[in-house]
């Protein structure tokens, strides 16, 4: 199987911690070069650090930039895909804070959609020239299992990280015939910020022990257990590899076997 990505550029977003971190990780393991994205340029200086290195070729990196900015995002990529074309991008980023739908306000909802999918589709805009000139590319799109089966408690995130996915099929069919493919991972409750967010917010509305909750959540996953990052960065890893060369357009749930559906 192949899986070698040396001579590849990757741009990992949301990489200071968590899933992003894991997937730097995972290929630069490859042999990708990679350029680490998020806001807080101490922690992403102190990640690029560590990231390994297995060939002499390898450059890491790393940019600050807000999701929510989306022209100086644009910008800032544009500028270093114009010295150093990306050829896989990772899409990812903290998803919206918890709450019930019907109670969420339109500003919520604009925000989110410009974090996710305008944030996304700029990134997408800005390292395109390179993977066309390459015919080759990988844009990894970390989502939700939310897209299949919504999420109580959640109502603004379930509905952007629907709309990403629709975004992310559309946009497979379109680059399909370029030899770049476009993918979504669903990842399931991980070890990470995220849920510990969500687990205090139903902690808080049911007025139990936050312990309590988390146990409840493990004990609906087949697994019995919460992922670790580095188990949904594999599967990113692997959508990015050589070896996943005709496989577009999918939405792969790590989720311990939680969802329901096919």
């Amino acid at each position: 199987m192949q899986l070698d990505l040396s001579g590849r550029h990757a741009l990992v977003c949301g990489a200071s911690q968590g899933i992003g971190r894991a997937c730097a990780i995972e290929l630069a393991l490859l042999g990708a070069s990679v350029t680490a994205l998020a806001r807080r340029g101490d922690v992403l200086a102190s990640v690029v650090d560590s990231l390994p290195h297995i060939h002499d070729g390898q450059r890491h990196g790393f940019i600050v930039a807000d999701a929510g900015d989306t022209d100086a995002l644009r910008s800032q990529v544009e500028n270093l895909a114009a010295t150093a074309p990306v050829h896989i991008l990772v899409n990812n980023s903290g998803g919206p804070p918890p709450g019930s739908i019907v109670e969420a306000g339109t500003q919520e909802f604009l925000d989110a959609m410009r974090k996710h999918l305008l944030a996304n589709h700029a990134l997408v805009q800005a390292v395109l020239p390179g993977m066309r000139k390459a015919a080759w590319g990988r844009i990894v799109n970390i989502i939700s299992t939310s897209v299949k089966e919504p999420i109580p408690g959640i109502g603004v995130s379930n509905t952007t990280r629907g709309a990403v996915a629709s975004w992310a099929k559309t946009l497979a069919g379109e680059l399909a015939p370029l030899g770049i493919t476009v993918n979504n991972v669903l990842p399931g409750s991980t070890h990470t910020p995220r849920i510990d967010q969500i687990v205090a917010a139903r902690a808080q509305k049911s007025g139990r022990d936050e312990q309590d909750v988390q146990q409840e959540m493990a004990a609906e996953i087949p697994m019995g257990r919460f992922a670790d990052p580095a188990e949904t960065a594999a599967a990113v890893a692997f959508l990015a590899s050589p070896a996943a060369s005709y496989i577009t357009g999918v939405s792969l749930p790590v989720d311990g076997g939680r969802m329901r559906s096919l």
